[in-house]
């Protein structure tokens, strides 16, 4: 019955997992429409235009690089997703691999960091999953000479923030450029590693929403698919550290020659002791030890081999007198040793090596030398790191070794409401989607089977053993009700028997516990005169 019912099982859930009829349902009444920005906003693209009318392709060529790789080259595309969902949902599309990919837009404004949070969110869906490679964005510094023409690596840009892999390293960067106040020089910033375990966003071919909050009170989150997985303050949990220490070693401090570092020395006043013998040895023969009963001291170890014959192509010319190869000598085999016997050896009692003195805490101890402390001439400190450089465009420059990475839906605002109402209306229908054409949870099952045989088992048990506990409850008790009553129609049968034995021979000798042994004798009772008609009876 157990193996009847998994097999129904099996192509019940099979057939429902080839039929799209929830997908077919969710198709019937949701229609996709693209997503309008809807507040304050500095940049919104769907790309459902099909069009690259608002972004710019790099013509540029990457600087020390070979020039077969220099090459911008790499193919992008306005398409839908390999597997929609949402038939007429386009995204931007990474088509090559092993190219270099540069694209950017330009936002509506600059965005200003002032007394607004920036919220920027993206999707991204790895189709044919990710080898190496990333999938994140630049927003692009504003200066006098941006050229989105010319965008390169070296392209200065603010914040860098989305997801990047490779090998089993699994990042979300979150990276920014802070200007130093005093040299006016940039240098990058980089958040500390989420906790989160980030691979299923890089291999279970979903479309993931990857957003970044920075507060103006210079607190910061990274969330996936609307759920933190990192957070942190621009203060405390950026490295490098935003400020530099107030007091640094002194580069031109010494450690002077009479420093004393040791914390501890030999006792200069410590003698060696008069029986100090540093020449004893650490072992010496065993003086009880006795040669064993049978040993044959006439015998070698190792004989010449009896059965060896000399090769015919051997010159003795060349390769010298020919020997024999020495193998064990089979005479020793029963014997308990061969050869000359010598006396084994011990740990001499007496050794004690080379004398050293003791030793002792070192009475002139300064302990490790450090430079003395300066003050920092490189210090500074800014108290607002949120108020970062302005940016006025947004640009993916990426490396690949994996293709058709999709993207979509990239918003740039300053209101939390804003940007969650764009999510709902972009990425939350294709999560429905997605969600509406998952297998149920039987046919997942069996899914794993397919991959992990031994689940089969763990199946197997997991219904056999609970049907087999129940059988076997059920009829340890039906038999132990069966033999009371056996028991109690033994007891009965006996005691009609004792009766029988009274009424024929008048008396019963019983023997008790403990030996004793008694007779009964029943009293007669007055009898009825049986009348015609009585049946027969015995009391």
């Amino acid at each position: 019955h157990i193996y009847t019912w998994l097999a129904c099982l099996f192509f019940t859930c099979k057939r429902h997992v080839e039929t799209p009829v929830v997908l077919a349902a969710f198709e019937s009444f949701v229609t996709y429409k693209a997503p309008e920005p809807m507040g304050e906003h500095f940049f919104a693209e769907s790309f459902d235009r099909g069009t690259l009318d608002s972004w710019v392709l790099s013509s540029a060529k990457k600087d020390d690089t070979d020039d077969e790789i220099a090459k911008y080259d790499g193919k992008w595309a306005v398409e839908e997703m390999i597997d929609s969902k949402l038939p007429g949902d386009k995204g931007l599309v990474l088509k090559s691999r092993a190219k270099h990919h540069a694209i950017s837009a330009q936002l509506l404004r600059p965005f200003i960091f002032d007394t607004k949070p920036l919220i920027i969110q993206y999707e991204v869906n790895f189709q044919t999953g990710i080898e190496c490679g990333g999938a994140y964005v630049k927003l692009l510094s504003q200066t006098p000479d941006l050229d989105l023409d010319q965008f390169v690596d070296k392209t200065p840009y603010t914040i860098m923030f989305g997801p990047d892999k490779c090998g089993e390293d699994y990042k979300l960067h979150f990276i920014f450029r802070h200007k130093n106040p005093k040299t006016g020089e940039y240098e990058e910033k980089h958040a500390k590693k989420p906790d989160a375990d980030l691979r299923t966003y890089y291999t279970d071919k979903k479309t993931h929403l990857y957003t970044l909050v920075v507060n103006p009170d210079n607190s910061f989150e990274l969330l996936v698919d609307q759920t933190v997985v990192n957070s942190g303050n621009l203060l405390s949990d950026m490295t490098p550290p935003i400020n530099p220490p107030a007091e640094i070693e002194d580069p031109d401090d010494r450690k002077p020659e009479d420093w004393d570092e040791r914390p501890k020395i030999q006792d200069p006043d410590a003698t060696k002791p008069d029986d100090w013998d540093e020449d004893a040895p650490a072992q010496i023969p065993d003086e009880d030890a006795v040669k064993p009963d049978g040993w044959l001291d006439d015998e070698p170890e190792y004989i010449s081999d009896p059965d060896a014959i000399k090769p015919d192509d051997w010159d003795e010319d060349m390769d010298g007198e020919w020997e024999a190869p020495q193998v064990p000598n089979p005479a020793c085999e029963s014997a308990p040793g061969c050869g000359a016997w010598q006396r084994p050896v011990i740990d001499n009692p007496n050794y004690k090596g080379k004398w050293k003195p003791p030793m002792i805490d070192n009475p002139n101890y300064q302990g490790i030398w450090k430079p003395r402390k300066i003050p920092n001439p490189a210090f500074f400190e800014d108290l607002h790191p949120f108020r970062m450089t302005p940016f006025n465009a947004v640009g993916l420059e990426l490396w690949s070794m994996s293709s058709d990475i999709f993207f979509d839906n990239f918003f740039i605002t300053n209101d939390r409401i804003t940007a969650d109402r764009w999510a709902n209306d972009g990425w939350g229908l294709k999560k429905a989607a997605e969600g509406a054409a998952e297998p149920g949870l039987a046919a997942q099952m069996l899914s794993a089977a397919e991959e992990r045989p031994w689940l089969w088992v763990v199946y197997v048990l997991t219904v056999a053993l609970p049907l087999v506990l129940i059988i076997v409850f059920c009829c340890t008790g039906k038999v132990r009700h069966t033999h009371t009553h056996t028991h109690t129609h033994t007891l009965q049968n006996t005691a009609l028997d004792l009766k029988k034995r009274v009424a024929l021979e008048g008396n019963l000798s019983v023997r008790l516990t403990g030996g004793t042994e008694r007779s009964w004798t029943p009293k007669p009772r007055p009898r009825r005169r049986r009348r015609p008609g009585d049946a027969a009876s015995l009391d």
